[in-house]
């Protein structure tokens, strides 16, 4: 095919987690059109050389979707948003469905391939009950539809893997809710890419949905269990039957990555089975399934080697993600309180290295327990937190989720780092660090208060700033 149009888009204030499927298109040979909120949070130079192609659309805005060429093959539809924090997610979605589908009547496409929920139960949660309206308005058209649907995803940077994650590294033992008994089937994130791939331009797989899983129906206890085993961690898990919705809502938001909105609607999802119904999918494509104990050794060896594509944490609300990184790179001036430290470096190479190595399991190299108690009292504020920690170990990019941070620039050539603040504040933040030719180290803190309050927070925590950033200075700075 000479075009294919590949859907990956921040849509209102959420992304779905970047599949790693548009690599496997360019390596087929295909021509691949991206579709993004802010063209600054896509690394195209990982894809030089390659036929790739990236436009800015925001799908709740009709008229951005001009940009979308017409002489397209195939589209992927893979656009949700659960964890709006603003308005209701399932009229964002019926939006975004409804400008994409007249869009692309007006395009040559043939097929569109859309990744749904899997929804055989009576009862649907709103999450589920959304996902099966969207698959019925982008069906009947002019374009072939068709719908794979799955369950729980795992692998490296998904919802799903990364929540289950932290249960089982963080609780020993879990007191846990009920809907832990609730049975599901789980697929590896390499099947999922091989069913979106497998299905491109195949006619018998037109107008038609699937229920796509891998070999094991599980309970969620089981799944944590086993998640534990293969992580050589031993975890006990008691279930509880009077733990409410919204407790079992706040019990997934204070331990793992999500925001409280998102826990919610998982919790709602999370009470109904989602089991595949039979289907020849699997045998006409060729396709191996992945057992789930399997999934999660991969999905580690991943995280290993720091090749993690995306991770949807990068995804949860922020202005900067809303609005667009270029509306927050001008760090201003006016009207706002700065602290600035500069400081010789040892070695511009290494000062550079401990850089991109800032913050996550790596820590902010002074008084991380006063980092980990600011998080908290931004979690009790219904912020992130410093939950989300860091997508690789290593390398930053524009976009990222950093802790409570956001990455706006991350620069190596310019040798500049600048992060913008996401935790609850009467203001706004940024904390830059740039390193000049003569190998100074210039670490800025700037802050623009909103009101008596925002300069009230700001002298309240100068005598934090002392403490910290001059010692956090000198750990970037100077060689151990």
């Amino acid at each position: 095919m000479e075009n294919i149009y590949h859907e990956n888009i921040t849509h209102g204030c959420h992304r779905l987690h970047r599949p790693k499927a548009f690599p496997v298109l360019l390596k087929n040979g295909h021509e691949v059109v991206c579709c993004v909120r802010d063209k600054n949070r896509f690394n195209i130079k990982k894809y030089s050389n390659q036929k790739i192609k990236v436009i800015e659309v925001d799908f709740l805005k009709k008229e951005s979707l001009i940009q979308i060429p017409d002489d397209i093959d195939v589209a992927y539809y893979l656009i949700h948003s659960m964890s709006t924090q603003s308005g209701n997610f399932q009229e964002l979605e019926v939006i975004s469905a409804t400008n994409f589908k007249e869009r692309l009547e007006q395009t040559n496409v043939s097929q569109v391939i859309y990744l749904s929920g899997i929804s055989n139960a009576d009862e649907l949660s709103k999450h589920l009950a959304s996902r099966r309206n969207v698959e019925t308005i982008l069906s009947g058209s002019k374009f072939a539809l068709t719908t794979l649907r799955a369950g729980i995803i795992v692998g490296s940077g998904s919802a799903s893997f990364e929540i289950i994650r932290d249960l089982v590294e963080k609780l020993p033992v879990m007191i846990a809710p009920k809907w832990l008994n609730t049975r599901c089937q789980p697929i590896a994130i390499t099947n999922v890419i091989e069913f979106l791939v497998g299905v491109t331009g195949r006619p018998e797989t037109y107008n038609k949905a699937f229920d796509i899983g891998g070999p094991d129906i599980l309970s969620y206890k089981d799944m944590l269990l086993r998640f534990a085993r293969v992580r050589g961690l031993r975890r006990s898990i008691y279930i509880v039957p009077v733990m409410t919705p919204k407790i079992s809502s706040y019990w997934l938001y204070f331990i793992t990555s999500t925001s409280f909105s998102l826990a919610q609607n998982l919790v709602n999802s999370m009470k109904v089975e989602v089991v595949c119904q039979p289907n020849n999918l699997t045998c006409m494509l060729g396709i191996k399934l992945i057992d789930y104990d399997t999934s999660i050794r991969m999905a580690f060896d991943t995280i290993e080697q720091n090749q993690v594509i995306s991770s949807w944490k990068d995804a949860q609300t922020s202005n900067a993600i809303s609005k667009g990184l270029s509306n927050y790179i001008e760090v201003p001036t006016h009207g706002c309180f700065k602290d600035i430290r500069s400081r010789k470096v040892d070695s511009i190479d290494a000062a550079i290295k401990r850089l991109w190595a800032i913050g996550g399991k790596n820590g902010w190299y002074f008084g991380n327990f006063l980092w980990e108690i600011r998080g908290f009292i931004d979690q009790l504020a219904g912020g992130v937190g410093m939950r989300r920690g860091r997508k690789s170990d290593t390398d930053l990019n524009p976009g990222d989720a950093l802790d409570f941070w956001r990455v706006l620039i991350a620069d190596k050539e310019e040798m500049r780092l600048l992060l913008y603040a996401e935790m609850k504040l009467p203001g706004e933040a940024w904390l830059e660090f740039r390193i000049d030719g003569n190998g100074i180290l210039t670490q800025t803190a700037t802050f623009r208060p909103l009101g008596l309050l925002g300069r009230l927070y700001w002298y309240s925590v100068l005598p934090f700033h002392y403490l910290i950033f001059s010692r956090m200075l000198k750990r970037i700075a100077v060689d151990q």
